[in-house]
């Protein structure tokens, strides 16, 4: 690919920024919802329970998660994200149940075991340094917490099971990698479930 491509393609998906990011995310919203809606609904927060949101980009997730749990934590590294998650999710934002963050999965400014799940939907292949991320997570959750992340699966840059061996490598346990077809998409996403021991 020529590196003007390059740079269209990070402005609008990887590094979403401007007139560009913009675009990026209304697409996004549009092609990420069903698996976002059904992932969330899977990992099932809980109405007393706090949930981080890697990446949460246009914020559908994001919404879903604040919708179902006591409090909702987004943190996401492009600005243009996070001004558009803030305004899909403006009323749960006022009501106290969604914030929103600058940060990554290697950086997400959480306090020590202070989440009781996070969820990943399509950016796993953006994280910085894939170990340190998963060191993150594992950090941040509580004991018991769990860690549901979808990708689809041709943008997963490794192999299911070095993606579940760096899970593992980071603390997890019961990590548990599955392919799975979302209503809507043609292309099959790998599913990894996993959790911090109680």
């Amino acid at each position: 690919m020529t590196n003007a491509l390059m740079k269209v393609l990070d402005q609008t998906f990887a590094h979403p920024s401007g007139k560009l990011g913009e675009f990026g995310g209304k697409l996004m919203a549009k092609m990420n919802a069903p698996i976002e809606e059904q992932v969330v609904a899977l990992a099932q927060p809980a109405a007393n329970e706090t949930v981080l949101v890697i990446g949460p980009g246009p914020g559908v997730g994001l919404f879903a998660a604040g919708s179902r749990a006591a409090h909702a934590i987004g943190v996401d590294p492009s600005e243009t994200m996070l001004t558009e998650a803030r305004q899909r999710c403006a009323a749960l934002i006022a009501d106290g149940r969604v914030e929103l963050r600058h940060g990554t999965a290697n950086a997400t400014g959480q306090p020590d075991q202070s989440v009781d799940l996070v969820i990943s939907v399509n950016n796993v292949h953006f994280w910085e340094d894939r170990a340190a991320a998963f060191a993150e997570l594992a950090r941040v959750l509580r004991p018991g917490g769990r860690l549901v992340v979808s990708i689809t699966r041709w943008m997963l840059p490794v192999t299911d099971h070095e993606l579940v061996g760096e899970a593992e490598s980071a603390g997890f346990s019961d990590v548990r990698a599955s392919l799975q077809r979302y209503s809507g998409l043609t292309a099959t996403a790998l599913q990894l479930t996993a959790r911090v021991d109680a």
